[in-house]
């Protein structure tokens, strides 16, 4: 299963133009300023999506490697920077396989919800022991997770909304399905792009995204050999997470050495 790919890729921005991108990377840069043992500039973005989060943090002074398996996402990123005269390094990668770097990182991000896309335990350990491996000792690992509690609590099944663009109107109708056993959420978009000459067209996708909680991702950052310094309620300094909490961000340390605990 694929997500963002092609026509839905290149739609991304519209979709998501009223998101706190801005306010959302400056309080990444808050967390790794107050927590940080040492200087910390070099930045390594895993699931990037089109750059937007990536772009706030190189004007906060971070050099950046940001990555995303869908090469139609990278496409739109690399645009976006070639107009910004940004150096930011976009590539095509897959963060369930990362290969060792060149020079490790001091911090490695992962936001909108995006360690869910892989899904499973044995997927989720990999990704965490691949951001280790791209951190140097004390690095800093900080990522956004759908909440359990407040996505089992309240899901739409049906969401309806719409876009007015230069180009004409976009109607997106999202049906989300839980598979509560698994933890993981199905959300299908049916998409309508309605033009000035009165075609319409549709596309289609379904993306599938685990939510988790805090306990449970405490436990992944102890095995996976992190020490967790911290967690939040979205991007709020002061609000307690609670069952009503969609979003919580998390702030781990590599530990040295590794503490082995078991995944059992």
């Amino acid at each position: 299963m694929s997500s963002y790919i092609g026509r839905h890729a290149e739609l991304y921005d519209v979709f998501y133009a009223d998101k706190p991108y801005e306010a959302e990377a400056v309080f990444v840069h808050q967390l790794i300023q107050q927590n940080s043992l040492t200087g910390s500039r070099s930045l390594l973005e895993l699931a990037c999506g089109t750059g937007s989060h990536a772009f706030v943090l190189e004007r906060l002074g971070y050099q950046i490697e940001a990555i995303d398996y869908s090469a139609d996402m990278i496409a739109v990123a690399q645009r976006k920077a070639e107009q910004r005269q940004s150096t930011i390094d976009f590539r095509v990668a897959d963060m369930t396989a990362l290969a060792d770097p060149k020079q490790p990182f001091d911090v490695a991000i992962c936001l909108f919800d995006a360690i869910g896309y892989v899904q499973t335990n044995e997927r989720i350990a990999r990704v965490m022991e691949g951001v280790r491996r791209q951190l140097r000792p004390n690095g800093l690992f900080i990522f956004e997770f759908w909440h359990a509690p407040a996505m089992l609590r309240g899901y739409e099944p049906v969401r309806i909304r719409q876009w007015q663009t230069a180009g004409g109107e976009l109607l997106r109708i999202s049906q989300t399905k839980l598979d509560c056993a698994k933890q993981l959420s199905h959300v299908t978009y049916d998409i309508y792009e309605f033009r000035p000459d009165n075609i319409c067209h549709k596309l289609n996708e379904t993306q599938t995204n685990r939510y988790f909680l805090v306990q449970e991702m405490a436990h992944w950052l102890t095995c996976e050999g992190f020490a967790p310094l911290n967690w939040f309620a979205g991007f709020k300094e002061k609000e307690s997470i609670d069952e009503d909490t969609w979003h919580v961000v998390a702030v781990a340390r590599r530990a040295d050495p590794p503490r082995n605990l078991s995944r059992d």
